[in-house]
């Protein structure tokens, strides 16, 4: 099986998605039995192809050209381009698959395909070094873990809101001059805020997998910190298909109590971060693991600080 992934290239990622956009071109020449079906289909295929190489470039990346550990994990611009690419594509396929009716992959699959085209370009650039894959994808996580915790924070205060204009509007004092957002306004940005912040922590936490390999060679997950993020995805990944899959007939209402819990899991997650070395500033000792020194090299750096002092 493993050879048989191992085959897989750019081209048959990029052959899966071309195959996409000629059946969606079909349909303006009318209806044809199955199509739909097989969009699905050979979009699962390129999905699948499409995370296969990206595991397998990660997993042999580190051999390339004798450079062993000093390789970066997913840390060239080819694989940025393939990552983007990824994005768009699960993106598409989401979208698709809530609005098939709807003709968005003339837009989203050239994107996709030029961005896999750009990968092959870049392809003979040489990667980046552990410790500079370390502080891009540590940017990406920090910047990534606070848009989702505002856009979490954000649908929980219009959570709030909406459940104290409901309640005002049983009580007819709406129009008081305590005024507030109306209710589909409010139920918007908490649908809004549920995808977004959901995007962010997805987009958070993979940065944080990548940073952590690159760093120690394994993720941690049985870190507090760690583990609590993870879970916070899950919750809101559940929490955004209630959302969009299941439309009781308070769909508003519904939407708020999701958010009200996502506020709850992200206390939980802020507690496990910053009750953890995960969320504080290492000193000297952490340092020196950070640039990857061996044990021996550690006791000459203290010794060679003790010496200064």
């Amino acid at each position: 099986m493993l050879a048989f992934l191992s085959e897989i290239s750019i081209t048959c990622v990029f052959t899966s998605y071309f195959v996409v956009l000629v059946l969606e071109l079909l349909r303006l020449f009318g209806r044809i039995p199955g199509r739909g079906l097989f969009v699905i289909g050979m979009m699962s295929v390129g999905l699948f192809t499409h995370v296969c190489y990206l595991l397998l470039r990660a997993t042999t990346l580190e051999g390339v050209e004798g450079a062993g550990q000093e390789v970066g994990l997913l840390a060239t611009w080819s694989d940025w381009s393939l990552l983007v690419s990824l994005g768009l594509s699960i993106a598409f396929f989401v979208l698709h698959l809530r609005r098939p009716d709807t003709i968005i992959s003339f837009f989203f699959l050239p994107a996709m395909m030029a961005l896999l085209g750009l990968a092959i370009i870049l392809g003979d650039r040489p990667p980046f070094s552990r410790t500079e894959a370390v502080e891009v994808w540590r940017s990406v996580h920090a910047i990534a873990m606070m848009a989702g915790s505002i856009a979490v924070l954000i649908g929980f205060l219009a959570g709030i809101m909406y459940l104290v204009q409901s309640r005002r509007l049983k009580l007819k004092r709406a129009g008081s001059s305590f005024r507030l957002p109306t209710l589909e306004s409010l139920g918007r940005l908490n649908r809004r805020c549920l995808v977004g912040s959901t995007i962010a922590v997805g987009i958070g936490l993979i940065a944080g997998v990548v940073m952590n390999l690159n760093r120690w060679g394994n993720v941690g997950w049985t870190d507090r910190g760690v583990l609590l993020s993870t879970l916070l995805l899950v919750w809101l990944l559940g929490a955004t298909g209630v959302e969009y899959f299941y439309a009781p007939a308070s769909r508003g209402r519904k939407a708020v109590y999701l958010t009200l819990a996502s506020g709850g899991f992200l206390v939980l997650a802020m507690i496990g971060v910053l009750t953890t070395s995960h969320g504080q500033s290492e000193q000297d000792s952490s340092s020196t693991e950070e640039v990857g020194l061996s044990p021996s090299a550690q006791i000459e750096w203290f010794t060679s600080t003790e010496d200064i002092r």
